[in-house]
Formats: C-alpha cells, structure tokens, sequence
C-alpha cells in the first residue's frame, strides 16, 4: 500500500541514521500506527492514518557498538539533541536542523523493576550515547516484532528497499492497555484511534492477533497484567466515555465522521476477540 506524506523523507532521514541497529530497535508509537499499513496482514483502509510529529523509537539497554554511536549518527544526518527535564540525563528529543515542521525523534528503554534505585530516579538512561527514557511494559512492544518493508514504491524515498521493525500488533494493543491509565485525557484519547485504526487495520486477520497474544505476548505477562488487559474491553469500551468522544473528535482530523457509538463498538469487539 503506498501511503505518501510530506513526512516521510523526514522519517527515511532518522531510518537511515539507524541503520546499523535497525535489527534491534523497533518503531513505535504513531509510526507504528502508520507502518502497520505496509505489514502483509494489513488491509486497505479509507482514510488517512493519524498524524504524527514525533517518532518513537524503543531501544534495548545495550546497543551493538561501532566507531560511531547513535549520537554521532544522528548530529552526522543533521538532527540536533534538545534537552528537557529536570533528570539526569537529562530527557532529550532530537530535531532536524533548520526544520520547521515539528519531526523529532525519542528514544525509549524498558523500565523494569521500581522507579528507584537506591532513592535516585531512573527514569532515564544513556544508550550509545543517547538519552533514552525508561518506561513501564515498553519489553512488550521489543519482544517478538514484525517487519515491514520501506520502499519507494511505497511513498518512502529510500535509495533500497529497508527493513524495520514495529511492534507486533498484539504487543502495541495490549501495551495500549496497561498504559492507558498513566495517559492524560489528550494522550487517552489519540491511543484510542490508534487502538480503534491498529483493529481496522488487521480486520481480516484479528485471529493471527489473537495467536500472537496466546503464544507470544501473554506468556511475557505477570498474570495481573494479562488479567487486566484481557478486561481492557470492558473497563475502557464498555460505555461511550468522555475520553472515547475526545477520541472521535481525534479522529476527525483526518477527515472522517466516526460516532462515538460506532468508535466503541468496534474496539470491544475487535479487543475481545483477540485478547481471550
């Protein structure tokens, strides 16, 4: 499927400064979103995917070494490191210079066990010279990804075709989950459309998702975590909420009318088939 956007040379641009770990990083997030479209499960879809400016990139705790670090690749394919935050390392998000349009790229890590160690914060840590943020269930989303192919023919102006990795869609769903209370409203409501589009996106194939789940994502899972996604069903779509009409305006963004009623409709029924 091609799926052209001005954004696109800007995110081959972040690919290609990847591209020695693009066998162990995954894209997540929005990008992800967007780049489900391209897996071979997918299915035609009749509206544009929802827009992004940020990219998500999930990152073990250690990288492959070469004579050049992730640092040094980005600064190199002209994206410069803004610091936020009060922590140490300090929260960074890197920019494409001289680039008005709002692209930058994450990084994030795994956090696992507290948010603690030895009372200092460990929210956030340095990977190949990189500040990446550590965040809860994030392990999911690296564990058992699918890929997808960049290539021109698809609206991405890579020089060769380019494998990457994104979550499997049953991580990226039951991740949505877990997290979703830790989101505030405006965050809740565009992981809604992205639940709501990722289930539209796979219509044809949600029992390959509920697979996924059974064999690959629930056995990762402590037993109240798979629990509490299993009734993410009922607990988030059981009723029309404030947070699913916000997601309905979210979605009218990218030029479609897409009720409430009808919202919630077909993420309950799309998470209760897979997550069983």
């Amino acid at each position: 499927m091609i799926v052209k956007a001005p954004e696109n040379e800007r995110f081959v641009r972040l690919v290609q400064a990847l591209t020695p770990w693009l066998d162990q990083i995954v894209i997540i997030g929005g990008w992800a979103h967007r780049l489900y479209r391209l897996h071979p499960l997918s299915q035609p879809l009749g509206f544009a995917p929802l827009m992004t400016f940020d990219t998500d990139v999930a990152i073990p705790e250690k990288l492959r070494a070469f004579e050049q670090d992730l640092h040094d690749r980005l600064e190199q394919s002209g994206f410069q490191e803004e610091l936020l935050g009060d922590h140490r390392p300090p929260v960074s998000q890197y920019r494409l210079k001289e680039d008005s349009s709002g692209f930058y790229a994450e990084f994030l890590t795994p956090l696992i066990g507290g948010v603690e160690n030895r009372g200092k914060p460990t929210a956030t840590i340095t990977v190949a010279g990189v500040t990446s943020q550590k965040l809860r269930y994030l392990d999911l989303l690296l564990h058992s990804p699918w890929r997808v192919t960049l290539a021109d023919t698809a609206g991405f102006p890579v020089q060769q075709p380019t494998i990457l990795q994104i979550p499997n869609a049953a991580s990226y769903l039951a991740q949505k989950i877990l997290i979703h209370d830790k989101r505030d409203s405006r965050e809740r409501a565009k992981h809604i459309v992205y639940t709501h589009d990722t289930i539209q996106t796979f219509g044809r194939s949600l029992a390959q998702l509920q697979k996924e789940w059974i064999e690959n994502v629930r056995p990762k899972l402590p037993a109240k975590a798979a629990r509490k996604v299993i009734s993410g069903a009922d607990i988030i779509f059981g009723e029309v909420t404030d947070t699913i009409r916000d997601a309905s305006i979210e979605a009218g963004s990218t030029g479609r009318n897409l009720p409430p009623a009808d919202l919630r409709e077909a993420c309950y029924a799309g998470l209760k088939q897979i997550f069983v």
